[in-house]
């Protein structure tokens, strides 16, 4: 590859990876066309990007940025992953394609960065066990609320009592 060629490629790279900062690196060499068109058809529709890269241009396109320490070490060609709703999402999303040994046996999951640091395949799987945004948030609501409904409900316990005994005291006197 000439040096001119290397360095539109490194520009593309680093476009598209423009704002992205937690990102995981797969592998699928191997994968026929059709199972490989199939598996990005899957993360498409969960939002997910995927960019194929050769492991020194891409070092190079993201030297000084949080996704440098997801190639230090990388070999063969990847493919970078972003996007879903949250890294977790995204996480456990590749985790679980990586998983499908019968559909995507060639697809696995090598590493990649988050929040700067970098992650190898078996931190990946302890953080596609994380709850995910949407879980999180669940959760936080569940907590907010669920001291307001005890409040609220001890408070209008003794009044639907009382109503009760009167409702019936005044159906007796009748």
């Amino acid at each position: 590859m000439s040096k001119y060629v290397k360095e539109l490629v490194t520009r593309d790279i680093k476009r598209e990876l423009d704002g992205v900062e937690d990102a995981v690196l797969v592998s699928y060499v191997g994968m026929d066309a059709i199972t490989t068109n199939e598996l990005r058809g899957e993360l498409d529709a969960k939002n997910i990007r995927m960019l194929v890269v050769k492991n020194s241009l891409a070092r190079r396109a993201t030297e000084g940025s949080s996704l440098a320490p997801a190639f230090e070490g990388a070999r063969g060609q990847v493919a970078v992953c972003w996007g879903a709703s949250d890294f977790v999402s995204l996480v456990k999303e590749i985790v679980r394609l990586d998983k499908d040994s019968s559909k995507y046996e060639k697809f696995t999951a090598a590493g990649g960065v988050m929040d700067g640091e970098k992650l190898d395949a078996d931190r990946l799987k302890e953080v596609s066990k994380w709850p995910s945004r949407e879980e999180q948030i669940s959760m936080l609501s569940g907590q907010i609320l669920g001291p307001g409904s005890q409040l609220s409900a001890a408070l209008l316990g003794p009044g639907k009592k009382l109503n009760s005994q009167i409702k019936k005291i005044a159906e007796g006197d009748e």
